[in-house]
């Protein structure tokens, strides 16, 4: 079961990758630029990986526990946002983040003690 998680894990950080990385490519000229560049297509690259990991870990975990897991996703694009491309954190935003970390962290170890 470790390994479900594990692989949860991955499938989130690689998805998360995957996101920036088309944040990245979406500074090109035009849609048909932003296409070909090498962050577009390495982070499609990324979101295939993601998916096959994901895949792993359904093999285990419920896909009513793994899916809300995958909001974690939504804290590390936060921070990525914020630290690499400069987007501005309110307190708003770190409170609503801080209820979906905890939400997050509630589920998963509700179902690991199932």
């Amino acid at each position: 079961m470790i390994g479900s998680w594990l692989a949860l894990v991955v499938a989130i950080s690689t998805s998360v990758a995957g996101q920036a990385l088309l944040k990245g490519g979406a500074g090109a000229g035009s849609i048909f630029e932003q296409l070909f560049d090498r962050r577009t297509i390495i982070g499609l690259c990324l979101y295939g990986g993601a998916a096959l990991f994901y895949i792993v870990a359904l093999r285990k975990i419920p896909v009513s526990v793994a899916l809300p897991c995958t909001a974690a996703s939504y804290i590390a694009g936060a921070a990525i946002g914020h630290f690499v491309f400069g987007e501005v954190l309110t307190p708003l935003h770190l409170a609503a983040l801080g209820v979906i970390l905890a939400g997050v962290a509630m589920l998963a170890f509700a179902s690991a003690g199932a």
